[in-house]
């Protein structure tokens, strides 16, 4: 079985000692990601909306840089600093997943790096 590094620069570097992506012969696991921009390694304005948004155009990267899809992820976690942040985050994920969206876990947590509202991480299969 292979187990090869994925990256890209079309999404933020990871700040500790973990890689963007795993990409063994048949699946993708991701690391989670956050609402940075990739250009400036800051988090995006406009609340947990655009966060989410980030978060989602991010591991999108990840994924198509990996070979695969958001349309191949069978598996997400979403971790939200505040669970009451769950009616926004919801709508802009349904957006991305579309009408046959992946299994999902959403947790609540006490906090996210760089102060984050929200982190998803996916495991998908090789497209």
């Amino acid at each position: 079985m292979t187990r090869d590094i994925v990256h890209t620069d079309k999404a933020p570097k990871a700040i500790g000692p973990y890689s963007q992506a795993i990409r063994t012969d048949s699946m993708i696991y991701t690391a989670g990601q956050t609402g940075l921009d990739p250009a400036t390694g800051e988090l995006v304005a406009g609340g947990v909306e655009a966060q989410t948004r980030q978060v989602l155009t991010n591991l999108q990267n990840v994924l198509e840089a990996a070979g695969s899809s958001l349309g191949h992820v069978v598996k997400t976690t979403v971790f939200l600093k505040d669970m009451n942040d769950f009616s926004k985050m919801n709508p802009i994920y349904a957006e991305f997943f579309g009408e046959n969206p992946p299994a999902r876990s959403t947790v609540a947590v006490a906090g996210l790096p760089k102060g984050g509202l929200v982190e998803i991480e996916a495991v998908a299969l090789i497209a």
